[in-house]
């Protein structure tokens, strides 16, 4: 089950937001006092609730707002203990100075806004101590492994326990909660809404991870990426699986550098991940721990894909191939798929995108220059490749007869700029952004404005998202649903 947290200012607001969540399908909600302006009126809250509630008050050090009388607020407590809420949260420290009384059931919680503590029997013997009905246990995660720790916790637990780790790096523990024995997770009323660190909206838990559906046997995949917060594969993904009637799930992880060995060889074991898309800044690190790459992932020295499988990981590198798709939409018919010979690409950037791109054009043939805004890494590319490089400074020199954009520059937020300015592009070129949120990038707007030729980041996008799902399931996808909920995504198209 699903439990929203709301958290308004005005009585009207909370009981308005309440009975629009139940319509959504909510079936238990959190209401949060000490975001209410003013005197609390409980009555109001609870008289005729179209859904059993849980009844919170936090104070600051426990990530709540209230900084009031502490008596003042354990009475609150009471007084909803005796007006029979359905249940009622209880901080550790207090929870033995406040009895059970009728039918209200006692969640026992305990926050830690800085750290997984090392010893979670311990808190979780301590906390069995203080009658609790549901234990609740939500921490800080500062490794992903911290994730499989407390889901362990609650599945291990004869106690019903809510365990849950706060942040980006904690998504996993609260979409997965339901699958270790969690009595409830929680969820806000909007992603724009968030009560706590890492808390995922109501309709995303339903519409995009399908929570209550999760089970044992749901496999389960996911995009590794340091940050996370702004990725749009869980969508697409998952908006693929569920039209093809799969009982999997594509999760979001976020992994820091220092992380990643523990990522690959503990917690994906643990949990269970059959598959990972690899994005910035793993997509070369994680070649460490492919065993069976593939001649792209070997040319490139960079993978996009990982599948888990009996004989070890299998690594793949899907935007190879998208990349060269998504260029042959505007190439002569006789050059496309074929060799590129006598062609100039200037390639902008030298991350794991630029890397992917100047492989396969060197396979065709192609003549390349590498520019990028670190020098260094463009003579490193260009090196290891056997080709030129360029100053940043100097790219406007080259007149290519591609010009693709490998840099995140022109990506939402920063829709204003450009990596190439609209003076250098002539209208015989072809110009590849690999940037597709937006779509629109300043560079294909300016490109088109002139009469050059474009290729958009969305085309490149969905189809390295649609050979990763082959590769994860062996069947191939619709390509217009992933283009589609993209494009929606990004504001592309309006939906009402």
């Amino acid at each position: 089950m699903i439990c929203v947290s709301i958290g308004r200012g005005r009585h009207k607001h909370i009981v308005a937001e309440h009975k629009h969540l139940v319509e959504q399908g909510a079936q238990l909600c959190e209401l949060r006092l000490d975001y209410i302006n003013g005197t609390i009126k409980l009555k109001r809250l609870l008289d005729n609730r179209p859904s059993p509630v849980v009844i919170t008050y936090r104070r600051e050090r426990d990530g709540g707002r209230y900084a009031g009388d502490e008596q003042e607020r354990q009475m609150v407590l009471r007084t909803a203990i005796a007006e029979q809420v359905d249940y009622v949260d209880l901080e550790e420290d207090i929870a033995a100075s406040i009895p059970r009384y009728g039918k209200t059931k006692r969640i026992i919680s305990y926050h830690n806004f800085r750290e997984t503590p090392a010893d979670l029997e311990g808190l979780h013997r301590r906390m069995q101590q203080l009658d609790p009905d549901i234990i609740k246990i939500a921490t800080m995660a500062n490794s992903p492994q911290d994730n499989v720790r407390i889901l362990e916790l609650a599945r291990r637990s004869e106690i019903p326990t809510i365990g849950l780790c706060m942040g980006d790096m904690g998504m996993p523990s609260r979409i997965l909660g339901g699958r270790f024995g969690c009595p409830f997770t929680y969820a806000t009323s909007s992603n724009e809404r968030t009560l706590a660190p890492g808390q995922i909206g109501f309709r995303q838990m339903v519409d995009l991870y399908r929570y209550e559906e999760i089970t044992d046997d749901t496999e389960l995949y996911g995009v590794v990426a340091d940050p996370i917060g702004h990725s749009l594969s869980p969508h697409l993904h998952n908006a693929a699986f569920s039209e093809q009637g799969m009982n999997r799930r594509y999760l979001p992880f976020r992994v820091p550098r220092e992380h990643l060995g523990v990522f690959f060889t503990e917690v994906c074991p643990q949990l269970g991940v059959k598959g990972l898309s690899i994005t910035i800044p793993h997509k070369e690190a994680a070649v460490n721990f492919v065993r069976r790459p593939d001649e792209a992932v070997k040319g490139v020295g960079a993978t996009n894909t990982i599948v888990f499988e009996e004989g070890g990981p299998s690594g793949f590198n899907t935007d190879c191939d998208s990349a060269m798709e998504s260029l042959d939409t505007m190439l002569l018919p006789e050059q496309q798929g074929g060799s590129l010979e006598g062609v100039k690409v200037l390639v902008l950037g030298s991350g794991g995108v630029s890397r992917a791109i100047v492989w396969s054009l060197i396979q065709r043939k192609a003549t390349v220059v590498i520019s990028s805004r670190t020098l260094e890494n463009a003579e490193e590319l260009a090196a290891h490749f056997k080709c030129r490089h360029i100053h940043w400074e100097d790219r406007g020199s080259v007149q290519p007869d591609v010009l693709i954009n490998g840099t995140p520059v022109g990506m939402h937020p920063n829709v204003n700029e450009t990596p190439f300015e609209k003076r250098w592009i002539k209208p015989s070129m072809i110009v590849f952004d690999t940037v597709y949120n937006p779509e629109q990038t300043l560079l294909i707007k300016e490109a088109r404005a002139v009469g050059a030729r474009v290729v958009t980041g969305v085309e490149m996008f969905v189809r390295q998202a649609a050979l990763q799902f082959k590769h994860f399931t062996g069947v191939e996808t619709s390509r217009e649903l992933m283009r589609s909920t993209l494009k929606r995504l990004t504001g592309a198209v309006r939906t009402g």
